[in-house]
Parts: structure tokens; sequence; C-alpha cells
């Protein structure tokens, strides 16, 4: 799969500790965007879904997965495989997305991700909604989504 890069021990990308898989490619492109780094599809590098997985495990300590991006669900076949993973360990899954719930349930390829969601954090980033005082979210427009 194609990742921008992966994070061991975020306490910013959801609750307690958590591995973070930030995917490479997005097309939402929103100005003022925390990582535009990831929207180039064509940037970042592959990686096994299998060495995502072992590399997640290696902490026993870590509580959640976080799937980020880029936008996970261009990839959401193997974003599945890393939270079906995820979910066997006992983590909990939540994953960040431009799309708003409502679009992804439009999109036949989406239904796998979705059904490996605990928590969804869905709509584009709005600079002009932006705030600092949300948690887990960056701008007023983004919903927290209990999926699972």
């Amino acid at each position: 799969m194609r990742i921008h890069h992966t994070m061991h021990d975020s306490i910013v990308d959801g609750p307690g500790l958590r591995y973070v898989v930030f995917t490479q490619g997005c097309p939402h492109r929103c100005p003022g965007c925390h990582n535009p780094a990831t929207h180039d599809t064509d940037g970042g590098r592959e990686m096994p879904v299998e060495d995502i997985i072992r590399d997640m495990l290696r902490n026993p300590l870590t509580d959640g997965l976080t799937l980020t991006g880029g936008e996970p669900f261009l990839q959401a076949e193997d974003c599945a495989k890393i939270a079906r993973a995820a979910h066997e360990a006992g983590l909990n899954v939540w994953c960040y997305s431009g799309y708003t719930l409502e679009q992804l349930r439009e999109i036949p390829e989406a239904e796998v991700l979705l059904k490996e969601i605990d928590v969804l954090v869905d709509g584009p980033y709005l600079e002009a909604q932006r705030s600092l005082s949300l948690q887990w979210r960056g701008s007023e427009n983004q919903r927290i989504i209990e999926l699972g």
C-alpha cells in the first residue's frame, strides 16, 4: 500500500496511545490541510500491509489504530486489512476522511473499510471553520461518528 508515514505513539489522533497510518493520496486537497505532503498519489512510499500490521503490533501499550491521510478510502481494502488486524489484537479503530459518511455510503468500495471502523471523523477540513478548542478534529463541520 502507498503510505506517507506511520507514527507509533500519537496522543492527538484519537484517545489513548495510537498507532497512526498516514495514507498517501488525497483528492480533497483542502486549503490549510494539516498534511499537504500526503496529497500526491505518487508521493510517499510503498509498504506491504503485512509490514504495517507487524509494526503496529510491536508496542503492547498501544490502545488503538488511526487511519488518516491523505484519504484512507482511496485504499479502502488495504486499510480494512490493517483495521481487521487491529481489532483482532483488541485495539479500537478510528478513521479520518474528507468524505462525509453519507458520501462514503454511496461508494461501494468504501463499505469494506466502513465495516472495520469504530469511530469515523468525517468531512473536509474547512479553514474558515477552524477551531483550536475542538477535540480530535480541526474544523466545526467535521463530525465524530461512532460506527462500531
